[in-house]
């Protein structure tokens, strides 16, 4: 297991090297200003997302879209991924986490834009779409459309099972004395009763969970600020010089370079936010919306809410209780946030189960139902049921597995998915520029689109 470990963490490591972290934020940055800033609507966005597009094509509405979107990436990432970025990459990892969110914002509205852009209605009726659709209809590369497909199919063992169950299954042993092995079936049990219902189940249950549970998620952060409130200026700027300046051990952490607090900042802002990553778009594409740049604008909220908000009040929590409580353990990640929650009198560990657990439990639905598009794509339903019984016993094997191993697959799988996604992103920019052009920019928002133009 040792040197599995490390063999995992070598790959990680060499896929998230500077390339890549270049190609990422790059993308992010070059969309922003392709797309004019596209970040400045994001109240028109939000108004946008709790509304229904009547009328309009599709499998489910905006919000169901949004929240299925929302439910596979406000996960583990937000929690114990933000608290790994700490560890490992120290303070400064907390504001380029952040810094991928807001650039991100611009590159999740791309991918939204081109999912409807490009998708298809499937033999059953249902709207079908996402990175593939755009890699084979948009740039006419159908071998990387299969590549994206098998990166999807095996991130979803990652970050989409066995990191959420994971997460479960530690906090749930360690807080409650819970047998990781009957968590890995619970959990395991419970996917699969609402996988096999479809999109529309899918949509359903994360719509009812994801306003509570972060709701109830954000209500603990703030509280835990208001506690440690004498630290949170010391905070914003221990996590400012780290971003841009080697930082020595102390204080409560240790050392990192800028090299590691870039590193796993965007690793994890990636993993949290999911832009850049083509996941989000797989669902996109099933909305029911009358034009691609509103499903776009609804779509870059998911990145807001994930890391704008929420990533950028878990950081503040960890660093603040670490300043505040130096005898807390700051070297092991999971204990690094439950210590930051028990802060909270009676209910601060109670907190963070419930909001663990629902994160977990719905990303991994999200990811169901994107690994079995990616299936779909890749061999139709023959072999789509095959998959998500091995799929389904992942999320036991993950509750029982190395942490570590498990962080380092999933980092390598998301690098992997999010190539061909930006190269399409990348090389499809002045389609996305000219729709957002005619509906944004010219004030069309409430145009239908001429179905010869998708």
């Amino acid at each position: 297991m040792e040197l599995f470990e490390q063999i995992t963490a070598s790959i990680s490591s060499f896929l998230w090297g500077w390339p890549m972290i270049i190609l990422l934020l790059g993308t992010h940055i070059f969309l922003t200003i392709r797309l004019r800033f596209p970040q400045r609507k994001i109240f028109t966005a939000i108004r946008l997302s709790i509304k229904k597009d009547d009328g309009s094509e599709g499998d489910v509405s905006q919000f169901g879209a949004l929240a299925t979107s929302l439910a596979a990436t406000i996960g583990t990432g937000n929690i114990i991924g933000v608290a790994t970025a700490v560890v490992f990459g120290g303070p400064g990892a907390v504001l380029w986490c952040w810094l991928t969110g807001v650039f991100g914002i611009a590159t999740k509205y791309a991918e939204g834009l081109l999912a409807i852009k490009y998708r298809v209605k499937g033999e059953n009726g249902q709207m079908i779409g996402g990175p593939m659709y755009a890699l084979e209809r948009g740039l006419k590369q159908k071998w990387l459309a299969v590549l994206f497909c098998i990166f999807t199919a095996g991130a979803a063992f990652g970050i989409g099972s066995m990191v959420q169950a994971n997460s479960i299954a530690l906090l749930l042993h360690g807080t409650y004395g819970i047998n990781e092995h009957l968590v890995g079936i619970v959990v395991a049990l419970g996917i699969a009763l609402v996988i096999f219902f479809g999109v529309k189940g899918i949509a359903r249950v994360c719509m009812a969970l994801v306003p509570v549970m972060a709701v109830l998620y954000i209500l603990g952060c703030i509280v835990i600020l208001c506690l440690n409130h004498a630290y949170l200026w010391d905070a914003i700027k221990l996590i400012v010089n780290s971003a841009f300046t080697p930082h020595a051990a102390g204080g409560g952490f240790l050392g990192s370079t800028v090299m590691m607090a870039a590193r796993f900042g965007i690793a994890r802002g990636l993993f949290s936010n999911e832009a850049g990553l083509g996941s989000a778009p797989i669902v996109a594409a099933a909305a029911q919306t009358r034009n691609p740049v509103r499903q776009a604008l609804v779509s870059s909220t998911g990145t807001f809410w994930d890391t704008v908000v929420i990533c950028a009040m878990t950081g503040l929590v960890l660093v603040t209780s670490v300043l505040a409580y130096p005898d807390i353990d700051y070297t092991q990640e999971a204990a690094l946030t439950k210590a930051a929650f028990s802060k909270i009198p009676y209910v601060g560990t109670s907190i963070l189960s419930i909001g663990i657990f629902t994160f977990a439990f719905s990303t991994i639905l999200g990811w169901g139902y994107y690994s079995s598009k990616a299936i779909q794509y890749l061999g139709g339903k023959k072999i789509q049921t095959a998959y998500r019984i091995v799929w389904i016993l992942s999320i036991y094997t993950g509750a029982t597995f190395n942490l570590q191993a498990v962080w380092n697959i999933a980092d390598s799988f998301n690098a992997l998915m999010a190539i061909p996604n930006l190269i399409s992103l990348l090389l499809l920019s002045g389609i996305a520029a000219k729709e957002t052009k005619k509906y944004l920019w010219e004030n069309r928002l409430e145009d239908t689109a001429d179905p010869e133009d998708l």
